[in-house]
């Protein structure tokens, strides 16, 4: 995981960081709070979640026990997920629930994460012909499920299709389409996506410019 974590709540970035020199540039409106008590991260949360503010930045010296804080308001989920390219280059997205995304999903109980990662693409995709190759990164991205606050930490993996089959959009899924996408019209794409999965591509190099602004 990178020194910088970005949790998008509603498409809006809380930027957990280091310090204020790991700040990225497009978090020059952000209020940045030090060290943040319980109160204070709560009404940050709730004013992103709303819409009430655009952006925020929580600055800790060790991210991970900042984020182990934040995590404490939300019921943290699990899952795995992969960036799946073919002998063309082409990158595998899907239509779902009106926006372009990658296949995930949840991991089981004593499942590792490579396994979640491959299961969930073959289920999602219809596809069984795939190679994990390495991670790429994590992100974390809320949504509220039966009244509850969920925070998806998602790892997600580089993958190979290497057969022949074609793609069965998982329907009760509310996958609508699956495309192999051109390395040339990702960014089209991905206008339409979260700002997570535009996240995993800027970190994975297959954009040729950024398309977020943070």
């Amino acid at each position: 995981m990178t020194t910088n974590i970005n949790i998008y709540l509603n498409e809006r970035p809380l930027l957990l960081s280091a310090d204020r020199a790991s700040i990225p540039a497009g978090f020059e409106d952000a209020v940045v709070y030090e060290d943040p008590n319980t109160e204070t991260i709560e009404q940050v949360l709730l004013e992103l979640e709303e819409g009430d503010r655009q952006s925020a930045v929580f600055i800790r010296e060790d991210v991970k026990q900042l984020l182990k804080k934040v995590s404490l308001h939300f019921t943290v989920l699990v899952a795995a997920g992969g960036l799946v390219t073919n002998e063309d280059k082409e990158v595998l997205m899907m239509f779902r629930r009106g926006k372009w995304d990658l296949p995930k999903g949840k991991q089981d109980p004593g499942e590792d994460l490579e396994t979640c990662a491959l299961r969930e693409v073959a289920e999602e995709t219809g596809l069984h012909n795939i190679k994990l190759t390495g991670k790429i990164t994590e992100t974390f991205h809320y949504y509220p499920m039966k009244n509850k606050k969920v925070l998806k930490h998602t790892y997600w993996y580089r993958m190979e299709f290497t057969g022949t089959e074609l793609t069965v959009p998982q329907i009760e899924e509310d996958i609508l389409d699956i495309q192999w996408v051109k390395p040339h019209n990702v960014e089209k794409y991905l206008q339409f996506s979260y700002e997570n999965i535009r996240e995993v591509f800027n970190v994975a190099k297959l954009m040729t410019k950024s398309t977020t602004g943070f």
